[in-house]
């Protein structure tokens, strides 16, 4: 958890006060300008392509999005440490990399990126589609034709411009309070700034080398395969590799199979033991048990000629216990981090405050840890972005954005987007709270409970693309808000200017405005996106629509016993994750999460088989050796992730081009001549 980093430790990992180059000088801070290069910009806009298209691919197969951080950080170092070591054996004369500018690299890049998935291009945008409209049917109750918006990259650029940037707006005034007087930990940001500080010392460049050999040979094996694998595709969804019955014919009925992806199994080395365990206890759970059982009741409680995806039979069952699973998680944690972020500005109004704080040093280190703190506190203050611009630039863009979201979504009237961004600042503080006590953003949470409201508050005419539109918006905000603080921090222990973390975030979002729609339009152009027996099969495009559906209609629809049952899972939810937080660490740590056991309900039981084959290699290797597995998963899995990741593009080129794999590999089973 987030009390367990404290901010010593990162004295020693980063080497602070000691020279870029390691000499016994003083580190000479670049101004923020020069922490912003050209190369440096160059380098995020090809990283943030890369990792757009990587989370593209996750949000479009199984929507679990792995933290790419630590690759952008590490790639982001190779690319420029390279290339500044080509011009110098030719003889150029080149600028210093510092970390100021890795730092900045990193932030440009996570920007671009997070924009692929809070910009909704697997969730709430692709479900305004004519396909997810026909996948619920068109005869459902609140599935109405006219509430259909189909991708357009015009219209897609231009909402990620209206809405992305107020959420960085939105807290900058508070930068000061959140990361200095608050201290909050931001555990994701702290990491990156001890692995960018690492970087930059001579036994951590040396390591960082051996990473990136390391990240670049798992990535060309990965990008091998994937290339190998799709000479064996075939035509249709039912060939290769990816419908390989490696666990026996019966259980590949029930979607229990191994179906070789190097993303999946990089996705298991990346997160952690219990949230892979967690989605292959949810599969289990589902393809194991529950959907047989439901399915033996086929011609009672719903009818038995239904096609597998009418939302009145078993397909309508996957939907909503899976939105029972992600809305009882989802509403158990919002809680419980407001309930933290009261609890905690409580105490530091009475200091007795739990949040971390510096430790005492040693009396022999206390003169060196205070003087790297005012060290780190004034350069952060130094160069200080005036509240006026915040709130004017706040002011502004809502402005403009009231304006203009009711043109593209005309059932989203002027005074919900208006009503939307005045309440949008408290709820985007208390996510970036939350995320720097528990490392947990709740975006998708605060995005959902927009969804309902405004869907509502329409009803039947228009309120689904309303309400989709409006979690959009709210999503925008608290997730870019609860970023760019998490930036800070980095920026804040990497000794970066605080203007230069912001002018970055700004770029990058700006990129990621281009990039993602962009990169989007490859899939969709390429590929059968939102095909529930297809590759891409869009499993949150189905559940948000449906959402939205629900918060116009009810629950008079659901086949017969679903209500019950979903209201068993929501409940069930909440007390797992009661018992989560009330056990002890040593039994909280095998509890599994629910919004982990949701995903397989709808999608399916292979990638949470790769996924474990991922956690295994994990578990054996920290068991043979913890160092090595410390030092190297997370290149391993990146280049995993990276390779499979890079294939999308050659894979998209020969779609369009309709040039198909030359073999079916095809299993069924043997017959008697």
């Amino acid at each position: 958890m987030a009390t367990e980093i404290s901010e010593p430790l990162l004295l020693d990992s980063g080497n602070s006060g000691k020279s870029v180059d390691g000499d016994d000088g003083e580190e000479r801070i670049p101004e923020w300008k020069d922490q912003i290069t050209v190369r440096g910009l160059a380098v995020s806009a090809m990283l943030g392509s890369l990792f757009c298209i990587i989370t593209h691919k996750l949000n479009l197969t199984v929507g679990i999005i792995p933290s790419l951080n630590v690759a952008a950080g590490l790639l982001g170092f190779f690319f420029v440490k390279s290339w500044t070591g080509l011009l110098s054996r030719l003889g150029l004369s080149v600028a210093p990399f510092t970390r100021q500018e890795n730092t900045v690299i990193q932030t440009c890049v996570v920007a671009c990126y997070g924009l692929a998935f809070s910009g909704g291009f697997g969730s709430y945008l692709i479900a305004m589609d004519e396909r997810t409209y026909q996948l619920i049917g068109a005869d459902y109750p609140g599935n109405r034709a006219a509430d259909v918006i189909n991708p357009g990259l015009g219209w897609m650029i231009g909402f990620l411009f209206v809405v992305s940037f107020l959420g960085l707006f939105s807290l900058v005034p508070l930068r000061k309070v959140m990361v200095m007087d608050y201290k909050l930990t931001y555990p994701s940001g702290t990491a990156t700034a001890m692995l960018i500080n690492s970087f930059h010392t001579n036994s951590g460049a040396e390591l960082a080398g051996k990473q990136v050999s390391c990240l670049g040979k798992y990535l060309s094996i990965s990008l091998s395969w994937s290339c190998f694998k799709w000479f064996f595709s075939g035509i249709g969804d039912s060939c290769g590799f990816d419908n390989f019955p490696s666990l026996g014919l019966t259980l590949f009925k029930n979607t229990f199979y191994f179906d070789f992806s190097p993303t999946y199994v990089g996705c298991g080395l990346i997160c952690p033991h219990i949230v892979n365990c967690s989605v292959l206890l949810g599969a289990i759970i589902s393809w194991g048990f529950l959907w047989p059982f439901v399915s033996k009741h086929a011609g009672d409680w719903y009818p038995a000629d239904l096609g597998s995806n009418d939302f009145k039979g078993l397909y309508g069952y996957k939907v909503f216990i899976a939105i029972s699973l992600i809305l009882g998680d989802g509403l158990y944690n919002l809680i419980k981090i407001i309930g933290i972020t009261v609890k905690e500005m409580l105490n530091k109004g009475s200091k007795t405050s739990n949040l971390p704080i510096i430790m005492e040093a040693l009396d022999s280190e206390s003169s060196k840890i205070v003087m790297e703190q005012r060290k780190r506190d004034q350069i952060f203050l130094k160069d200080r972005i005036p509240s006026w611009f915040a709130a004017s630039g706040y002011l502004g863009l809502a402005a403009i954005s009231t304006v203009a979201i009711p043109m593209l979504f005309p059932p989203l009237r002027w005074y919900l987007v208006l009503g939307s961004y005045i309440i949008a600042p408290a709820l985007a503080f208390c996510n970036s709270y939350g995320t720097g006590l528990t490392d947990w953003s709740l975006a998708s949470t605060y995005g959902k409970i927009g969804l309902f409201m405004v869907a509502s508050l329409v009803g039947s005419n228009g309120g689904v693309v309303a309400g989709l539109a409006a979690c959009g918006v709210m999503m925008s905000i608290v997730s870019t808000a609860a970023d760019l603080m998490q930036d800070f921090k980095t920026g804040y222990l990497t000794l970066s200017s605080a203007k230069s973390m912001f002018v970055s975030q700004l770029v990058g979002t700006a990129m990621g405005c281009i990039i993602a729609p962009l990169t989007f339009w490859l899939f969709w152009t390429a590929f059968d996106i939102g095909a529930p027996d297809g590759p891409y099969k869009a499993p949150y495009a189905v559940i948000f629509r449906e959402m939205a559906i629900l918060g116009i209609e009810g629950f008079s629809e659901l086949p017969k016993n679903c209500l019950t049952m979903c209201l068993g899972f929501f409940v069930a939810a909440l007390v797992i994750n009661l018992l989560r937080d009330m056990s002890p660490k040593k039994v909280s740590q095998f509890i599994p999460i629910p919004m982990a056991m949701a995903v397989p309900f709808y999608i399916g039981a292979y990638f949470a088989i790769d996924m474990f084959v991922g956690t295994v290699i994990l578990f054996i290797w920290e068991r043979i050796n913890r160092k090595d597995a410390e030092d190297f998963a997370g290149a391993v899995a990146s280049g995993l992730i990276c390779g499979d990741g890079i294939w999308t593009v050659p894979s998209a080129v020969l779609s369009i081009f309709r040039i198909n794999p030359p073999i079916c590999m095809y299993f069924g089973p043997s017959t008697r001549s």
